[in-house]
């Protein structure tokens, strides 16, 4: 009897040193006597003590900040660029078995990526089409880390810093940009504010009366705002009909 209970507490503890927990998130890769024996899927999982072990992976998306990288553009400027490595296991099997350190060595082949991929771009297209350079960084490291069952769903370039001289000379060159649209935008309407002051004038001449009356209505404007007394040149057309209704008439 005392044999028969001390076999029953035998086999439970054996039991209870199998039992594992896989979160709803995770898989677990199982290697039995050193091979590969099986995934366990998420809840409550037996493993064979001494004999199998099981490495949990975790299947959500990671992000993982690639470190300021020295870059020399296309048209030789030197820059530092970070980014953020957006990826996920999406076969763990490979991950565990395929690379030592999965994270590591996506870490670094996302920093070499950076460097040779941003390299054949000049500075400009590198500033101005950076979407299509996150596509394009993307899609290179994902292809590389397929063989570790690695998913990279996106990579974000954040920051470009440049040389203190390649700022100052960009700000000279933005600035002579905003010079020379607000020159173009004032020649502009200089140039209509002629065309139109030139219609006016045309019609003016066309219509004696209204010029006439254009010029009084500017005696009025200048009698309001001033004063003093205004000695303002009359032509001549003007006045001819009073002049002419003074002149006696010759017998």
């Amino acid at each position: 009897m005392p044999g028969g209970f001390l076999a029953i507490i035998f086999v439970v503890i054996f039991i209870l040193m199998g039992l594992r927990v896989v979160q709803e998130y995770e898989r677990g890769v199982v290697l039995r006597l050193g091979r590969y024996a099986g995934l366990k899927k998420a809840g409550l999982v037996w493993l064979v003590p001494f004999i199998d072990k099981m490495t949990k992976v975790d299947l959500r998306v990671v992000a993982r900040d690639i470190p300021p990288q020295d870059v020399i553009t296309k048209d030789n400027v030197s820059i530092k660029v970070n980014a953020v490595l957006y990826f996920r296991v999406v076969e763990p099997e490979k991950a565990i078995l395929q690379v030592e350190n999965f994270f590591y060595a996506t870490s670094m082949m996302a920093q070499t990526t950076l460097r040779s991929q941003l390299g054949q771009h000049e500075l400009d297209h590198l500033l101005a089409d950076r979407d299509r350079i996150n596509l394009q960084l993307q899609k290179t490291i994902d292809d590389a880390t397929e063989p570790w069952g690695i998913k990279v769903t996106a990579v974000e370039v954040k920051n470009v810093d440049l040389p203190q001289e390649m700022q100052r000379a960009m700000a000279k060159q933005a600035e002579a940009e905003r010079e020379k649209r607000a020159k173009i935008i004032s020649a502009d309407g200089e140039l209509q504010s002629s065309e139109k002051l030139k219609l006016a004038s045309d019609m003016l001449v066309q219509s004696g009366a209204a010029l006439q009356l254009r010029y009084l209505q500017t005696l009025s404007e200048i009698a309001t705002e001033k004063n003093s007394t205004i000695i303002f040149p009359l032509p001549m057309e003007l006045i001819e009909p009073f002049l002419a209704r003074n002149k006696p008439k010759q017998a």
